[in-house]
């Protein structure tokens, strides 16, 4: 799997209008931020933060659980690392999902499930809010937000927390003792 590096650097590619990440030895990571949902400090260059590799770690041991490809695993977990940094502030769009009845307070790497009348799916919790949280989308089959909207694999949005349920569990396997 990847390892992060000092080496690293954030940029805003102009020509594909998209944050990229600049990993050495000609290999570039292609976001899916584009400017609209980027903060200002990132059409600058940035480097590959302690901060960045910390949550990088988080993100990889949850995602590690996930019945994904490791080149996917490692997609995702750069995708959340962007995210968490760079993504905009928004409003929380809960509206596209189903009010759920837990009292529910996420931390940062949860996987939680998310529903609506058109689909179900988990996603991990990118930044812990005090209402809301930034979450993206774990599953490679597009989310139906609505009969025109759809999320796709690692996009990012916010949802209010009584929207969530904790999903942790549904990824853990439990060790099995065989008794003869």
């Amino acid at each position: 799997m990847l390892k992060p590096s000092d080496k690293w650097t954030w940029y805003y590619d102009d020509k594909e209008s998209i944050l990229m990440l600049d990993l050495g030895d000609d290999i570039v990571f292609k976001t899916n931020l584009p400017k609209k949902l980027l903060v200002e400090c990132a059409m600058g260059i940035n480097e590959f933060s302690v901060d960045d590799a910390s949550a990088f770690q988080t993100f990889k041991e949850q995602i590690s659980l996930l019945p994904l490809s490791e080149p996917r695993q490692a997609e995702l977990a750069l995708y959340c690392v962007a995210a968490k940094r760079f993504h905009k502030p928004v409003q929380p769009k809960s509206w596209f999902f189903d009010a759920q009845y837990d009292d529910f307070s996420p931390s940062e790497g949860d996987l939680i499930k998310l529903t609506n009348q058109l689909s179900d799916s988990c996603f991990i919790i990118l930044e812990v809010g005090e209402s809301a949280s930034l979450v993206a989308s774990i599953d490679l089959e597009s989310f139906s937000l609505s009969s025109t909207k759809q999320l796709v694999f690692g996009q990012a949005i916010k949802v209010m927390h009584d929207r969530m349920v904790l999903a942790n569990d549904m990824f853990q396997s439990e060790p099995i003792a065989l008794v003869g």
